[in-house]
């Protein structure tokens, strides 16, 4: 069963990756059942049409109530699931979809990428592919992410985490505050969101108050981060089988020329003025340094299935900027390009994340479900 769209601002973003994974999926393997979740959470019956979720700047699309309802098992006991709606007739009807082997849960965002689905799996019995409860909570926030590194010996960026409460309390003295400590050029982001939405870089104290509103839009907590000096470069982790240590990509680098940074229109909309540059320009040192650390951020927040570190590469070394428990799965997102640069088709890509959590559950030694 695969499942997009959600209740987060990422809608469409995860609309347009499982539009790329349908397309792709291996289907002489696999059976798929596509589920969407509205922006209201009803979880609906979708058509299992790719083209109909293509990432169009025109035409962005969007999952619709269609008057269906998807209904997961109701224990353990089975993995059952179910439509309801109405016949031809009109009158109301439940069908069964057969047995659901795994759950691929698309989503990006708060309320699909953050832990909550996940949850909803676990108690139902439904193995996924991808982070735990705990885990991609955690890395969804990029708050408690830094705090779960740095106590792991990793080097994280310079940051401020600001709550609404705060804010409205006393702006000018949290401004202040913050500026003081990073300096300028900062960015503001909200903490718990992805695919750049929300976020802002500020060059003067004139632009702070904006910043802030447009990030308190989409969270309650709002992470105040120095800029960066350093090349951007980005590292795709894969969860093994079991007994085996996760593996890593090679690198892929952002290289940016006309637009200040990789924002939405740059990562999803083919904006000018980026180039994604995989395999990146390291030497075979700073790549197995990059791999490294990619593996161990993925471990010391017990992820699982897949990831995507973020990192600065600066004078002093690699800093990590975050990490994504369900990244950007398009056909021209970075996690894909690294693993194809890496010798992984992107239908090889999606077979192997499938088998690895059945084996995984098999084994006994998936926590998720």
């Amino acid at each position: 069963m695969v499942v997009f769209g959600g209740r987060s601002s990422e809608h469409t973003i995860s609309c347009a990756t499982a539009g790329g994974v349908l397309g792709a999926i291996d289907r002489e393997r696999y059976r798929v059942v596509p589920v969407g979740i509205t922006r209201e959470g009803a979880w609906v019956l979708e058509d299992d049409d790719p083209a109909a979720l293509a990432l169009d700047p025109e035409n962005l699309p969007e999952i619709t109530d269609n008057g269906t309802r998807v209904h997961l098992p109701d224990s353990v006991r089975s993995r059952t699931v179910r439509v309801s709606g109405t016949d031809a007739t009109g009158e109301p009807a439940t069908i069964d979809l057969g047995e659901v082997d795994l759950v691929f849960p698309i989503l990006h965002g708060p309320f699909g990428e953050d832990g909550t689905v996940q949850g909803l799996l676990e108690l139902v019995g439904l193995p996924f592919v991808g982070s735990g409860v705990l885990a991609a909570s955690v890395a969804m926030d990029k708050h408690f992410t830094k705090i779960v590194l740095r106590d792991a010996g990793l080097r994280v960026g310079d940051g401020v985490t600001v709550t609404r409460h705060r804010w409205d309390a006393a702006p000018d003295a949290v401004r202040d505050d913050a500026l003081t400590a990073l300096g300028l050029p900062v960015f503001v982001k909200p903490a718990r969101a992805g695919s750049s939405v929300g976020v802002s870089k500020v060059h003067s104290a004139g632009e702070f108050a904006e910043a802030m509103r447009i990030a308190f839009a989409e969270d309650d907590h709002v992470l105040v981060e120095g800029a960066i000096t350093g090349r951007e470069v980005e590292v795709a982790v894969l969860e093994s089988r079991p007994g085996e240590r996760a593996r890593a990509s090679v690198g892929g680098e952002i290289v940016m020329t006309g637009v200040e940074f990789y924002d939405f229109a740059a990562k999803y909309l083919g904006a000018d003025g980026v180039d994604l540059v995989c395999p990146a320009d390291l030497d075979e040192r700073r790549l197995a340094e990059l791999q490294d650390l990619g593996v161990r951020a993925f471990e010391a927040l017990g992820a699982a299935g897949l990831a995507r570190v973020d990192c600065f590469l600066t004078d002093d070394g690699f800093v990590i900027n975050e990490v994504n428990t369900m990244p950007g799965f398009t056909p021209i997102s970075m996690f894909p390009k690294c693993w194809q640069a890496s010798g992984l088709s992107y239908p090889e890509l999606i077979t192997e994340l499938i088998e690895v959590a059945l084996a995984h559950a098999a084994e006994g030694t998936d926590t998720r479900a």
